[in-house]
């Protein structure tokens, strides 16, 4: 693994707390930004497509995987058996179901909105991005794009801390069919699974990956097994794949059916983590999964259930348990715990992507990154992020003690997901891709259409603990937004304390200031400015080394940079002032190695003539003291500067040698 700051040289506990994001039209180009990169890039790959492709189903398609074992008997349940085992009935959820995979999943997402990735890379922040940067900063639509994000985003993480803990207590709560004196056990033996999970994060999805893979390939292979009898015995179920059936079926009885969606949203869970996930393997392994497996087992699946229950209508208590025979009861009970504990994988994973972008649009502190593939740069471990949701998650099961008391919050944050995706999807599509208005407004019909009903479905569920993923929502998107106005303050009032770096030279050079033998490193991630620690080496102690060094480290999205092409040497002025930038290419498998860099620098460039052994490194520090002034809030200021501490140290990540580094800089009041 290669532990790496995903803001290395922006960033440090107390120093440079706050980052205007890389994107904005007054910030330079940071060290965290990823270079522009065509949007099909090929992604680099080493591994085989057959292992992408295992590695991929033991991750991304838990959740959606798994919604046979309840979608069909939350259905039948609501309203007191307001749906009944009658054909057309079965026909029209069956139908409903199929065509929800078929519309939302497959033609939605798979055939287009995994299109729309920004270097590899997938999600809702994922597509504000790319909006953002193609239509233009100060634009009103791009701005719209942020907002609508951050709020998707933030749904997201509610449906993060929700899908484990609803997943794996289902699980244990299956067990509970064969000895009912199981049930005092069901919490305790949730909470060591959890522990479990979450601490096999820092091995990495390509692990995890490998190890799910093959349980979740058996666990499709059985959807199969256990759906063709069924629909041997009953073909007449095709007759579901007609959407004629979910029509009738909702024109007959427009509240049932409505009330029917909100249970019928089950079937997709999951897709949402699916576009997340798409950093971590890439577009062409997920689609073959879903494509050769996932969507024929699914379908297979449902359909199988639906023959069976309209030959034996009683089996609606658990239509997909007695799909199987007795013998094979308990096996598939231990086999479906498996898969749902593997579900919680999905939104894991897409948490750490989402937190990423976040970051990366100054919508977060600059987290602590781990990237644990050589050749996927989506495959990342975010320690503070798994805590968090490690605590949330167990506080959820310590409250809600058992799956059903979650139910009624599941389906809401993943609607909300779906509906903001899509929209900032046709906007993309429209705005960037010149998309026609008819294109744009099919795609907004037939499938807006229908997400926005299971989203209407899944509103009326509020009271009834639709509030949870509201709430968590609610408090993601203060953070988000204070972290954000935050950093753009702070930003602005660091830049002013550093001023130009050219102002700076020319001052220099007319002070005649005196100069002192050696090499100081300046570790700085905006290279239009003057570090603090250089400005303050001048102003406080009257003295400049001989040799002054600006080095920017930057990261250009891709596995690795050749040596030969990392670094760039300029003067700032005249040679002889002997101030230099280096600007350091490095991708996401290369070190952030600055005495690296300067090592590299000096054998490549005949200007640089020092020992780089003999170099002192000065880091820039900004600390946020408390203010008075009024650019926000007295409780967005105190939120801000409790969220500040959370930013990663970069001091390891740059390699810095403690016994030749000095820390210098400034304070500012917020």
């Amino acid at each position: 693994m290669n532990t790496t700051d995903d803001s290395s040289s922006n960033h440090n506990r107390a120093t440079e707390p706050a980052s205007e994001p890389a994107n904005s039209s007054s910030a330079p180009v940071a060290a965290s930004e990823t270079m522009s990169i065509p949007l099909d890039a090929p992604r680099p790959r080493s591994r085989g497509l057959t292992v992408m492709v295992i590695a991929a189903l033991g991750v991304v398609f838990g959740d959606i995987g798994t919604s046979p074992l309840y979608s069909m008997h939350t259905v039948f349940s609501i309203h007191d058996g307001a749906i009944a085992p009658t054909e057309q009935d079965v026909l029209g959820v069956i139908s409903m179901v199929l065509w929800c995979l078929i519309l939302i999943v497959t033609v939605a997402y798979i055939g287009f909105i995994m299109k729309a990735h920004n270097q590899g890379e997938g999600g809702i922040l994922s597509l504000a991005s790319l909006i953002w940067h193609n239509l233009g900063r100060k634009s009103n639509r791009a701005g719209a794009a942020i907002i609508l994000a951050v709020i998707g985003a933030s749904l997201f993480y509610g449906d993060s801390l929700i899908t484990p803990a609803i997943s794996v207590m289902s699980a244990i709560e299956g067990i509970e069919v064969a000895d009912p004196g199981f049930a005092e056990y069901i919490v305790p033996i949730s909470v060591v699974i959890l522990a479990v999970l979450f601490l096999a994060q820092r091995w990495g999805t390509g692990s995890i990956g490998k190890a799910f893979g093959p349980i979740m390939v058996t666990w499709f292979v059985v959807l199969i097994l256990l759906g063709v009898p069924q629909i041997v015995q009953n073909p007449s179920i095709f007759r579901a794949f007609s959407p004629t059936y979910a029509v009738a079926f909702a024109l007959d009885r427009p509240f049932i059916a409505f009330v029917a969606m909100g249970a019928v949203v089950l079937a997709v869970t999951g897709v949402e983590a699916l576009y997340a996930d798409m950093g971590h393997f890439g577009r062409k392994p997920i689609m073959l999964a879903w494509c050769m497996l996932v969507l024929p087992a699914l379908a297979i699946n449902y359909l199988g259930q639906g023959a069976m229950i309209l030959r034996e209508p009683q089996t609606i208590d658990n239509p997909f348990f007695h799909l199987a025979p007795a013998w094979a009861e308990i096996p598939l009970v231990v086999l479906a715990a498996c898969a749902t504990v593997i579900a919680s994988q999905a939104v894991i994973s897409g948490a750490f992507s989402v937190s990423r972008q976040a970051t990366r649009l100054s919508l977060l502190p600059r987290l602590r990154v781990v990237q644990t593939s050589k050749d996927q740069g989506g495959q990342i471990y975010m320690p503070t992020v798994n805590i968090l949701l490690f605590l949330g998650v167990l506080t959820l099961v310590l409250v809600f003690q058992s799956s059903g008391s979650l139910a009624a919050a599941y389906g809401l944050s993943v609607t909300g997901t779906l509906l903001l995706e899509l929209s900032l999807f046709l906007l993309l599509a429209h705005a960037v891709w010149g998309w026609s208005i008819v294109r744009v407004g099919a795609l907004a019909f037939f499938v807006g259409g229908l997400e926005l009903l299971l989203f209407g479905a899944n509103v009326v569920k509020v009271f009834s603990g639709g509030w949870l993923p509201l709430i968590i929502a609610a408090a993601s998107i203060t953070i988000m937004l204070t972290w954000r106005k935050g950093s753009r303050i702070m930003w602005g009032r660091r830049a002013d304390m550093e001023g130009p770096i050219r102002d700076f030279v020319d001052r220099v050079r007319l002070s005649h200031i005196r100069r002192v033998p050696g090499v100081a490193v300046y570790p700085h991630g905006n290279p239009t400015t003057a570090p603090l620690a250089l400005r303050n080496n001048m102003e406080f102690n009257h003295v400049l080394h001989e040799h002054a060094v600006i080095i920017t480290m930057k990261n250009v999205g891709v596995p690795h940079v050749d040596t030969e092409d990392r670094i760039r040497v300029s003067d700032l002025g005249d040679p002889r002032d002997g101030i230099v930038h280096i600007l350091c290419r490095v991708g996401f498998n290369d070190s952030q190695d600055v005495p690296q860099a300067l090592r590299l620098a000096a054998g490549s460039c005949d200007e640089l003539s020092f020992d780089p052994e003999e170099a002192t490194y000065m880091l820039s520090v900004f600390r946020i003291e408390k203010g008075d002034d009024r650019c926000m809030p007295r409780w967005r200021k105190g939120l801000f500067r409790f969220l500040e501490k959370f930013s990663a140290n970069r001091t390891h990540a740059l390699h810095l040698p403690p016994a030749r580094t000095t820390v210098m800089g400034a304070q500012a009041e917020l």
